[in-house]
């Protein structure tokens, strides 16, 4: 039996200048980290079948592109265990999601519904138009009305920003890296298998290139985090109620076990593997970044301080 509880009203905040500004760096440092992945890949492609195949290289680029851009939703609906839910079994969620949708002029997007006790939620979707929205049945029971507004608001901005095709289009070509360098270890670069110096060629791209790819993966995902957390703290104006969300949503995922796909863990609100895994991972190599700090932005949010 999913329970609900509380009631409340979205309400919106003015968007201060140096908000924009904090919009506008977070997609520049967007752009250029995808950019930077792509020319790795590139380098990959043409490395492995010759500079003279420049056809080859844009066609892989643009086939895993377009790969992540149509499968995306339905991947991470699958791999979630994710099922859709009627406005008679979550009204309040449908409420809340129906109003900022409204607010935030979007489309309202398909709510699903994790039976799992780790209070947790993610948006997917390559648009708003085919956007969806799943929270678990353990967040419904452990946040407050407002707190879920926030957190919804926050998956929502996600949807608005288009920052699940961004974080799909990066594991896309990440992916495609991690094959191609492999490829290349075993088989050699086109134009370079004569070369002495190939076999070095072949295990730096074995090596760095898939590590470097994911470094840039997954500093996308956290730069997209904060954006989103400003984003729908400011639609909905309640920064503390998303901080206060947030901290008990990280007590859930480090005691109560969650295991989803790899790659979907990153489109939820915080790393659903972190029972799973523990805590002994750098932020380097994480996909979402430190509560603390989460926190302690909405905090200077909420004061004014950015």
């Amino acid at each position: 039996m999913i329970t609900e509880r509380g009631r409340g009203e979205s309400r919106g905040v003015d968007i201060p200048g140096d908000s924009l500004e904090f919009w506008s760096m977070n997609n520049v440092k967007t752009v250029g980290l995808l950019a930077f992945m792509s020319a790795l890949l590139a380098l990959l492609v043409g490395w492995l079948g010759g500079w003279d195949n420049v056809g080859v290289m844009v066609a892989v680029i643009v086939g895993f592109n377009l790969l992540a851009y149509f499968f995306s939703d339905k991947m991470a609906i699958a791999s979630s265990g994710a099922k859709p839910v009627s406005e008679e079994e979550l009204p309040q969620v449908y409420g809340i999601v129906r109003r900022l949708a409204m607010q935030m002029n979007i489309p309202e997007p398909r709510i699903y519904v994790i039976n799992s006790p780790q209070p947790n939620a993610f948006a997917t979707g390559r648009s708003p138009r085919k956007a969806a929205v799943a929270v678990t049945t353990g967040i419904l029971e452990t946040l407050n009305h407002e707190e879920l507004e926030a957190v919804l608001g926050h998956e929502l901005a996600h949807v608005q920003n288009r920052d699940i095709l961004i974080g799909s289009v990066a594991a896309m070509i990440g992916a495609a890296i991690v094959i191609i360098s492999r490829f290349g270890f075993w088989f050699g670069g086109g134009g370079n298998r004569n070369n002495p110096l190939g076999a070095i060629g072949a295990i730096l791209s074995l090596i760095l290139a898939p590590l470097v790819a994911m470094i840039i993966q997954f500093a996308i995902s956290r730069t997209r985090e904060f954006q989103a957390d400003r984003s729908g703290a400011e639609i909905t104006g309640q920064p503390m109620q998303l901080a206060s969300a947030l901290q008990k949503i990280s007590d859930g995922t480090s005691r109560i076990p969650m295991r989803v796909n790899e790659a979907t863990s990153q489109l939820f609100i915080d790393n659903p593997l972190r029972a799973v895994r523990g805590r002994g991972i750098s932020k380097l190599f994480s996909t979402h970044p430190p509560v603390e700090e989460r926190i302690e932005r909405l905090q200077n949010m909420a004061m004014g301080i950015s």
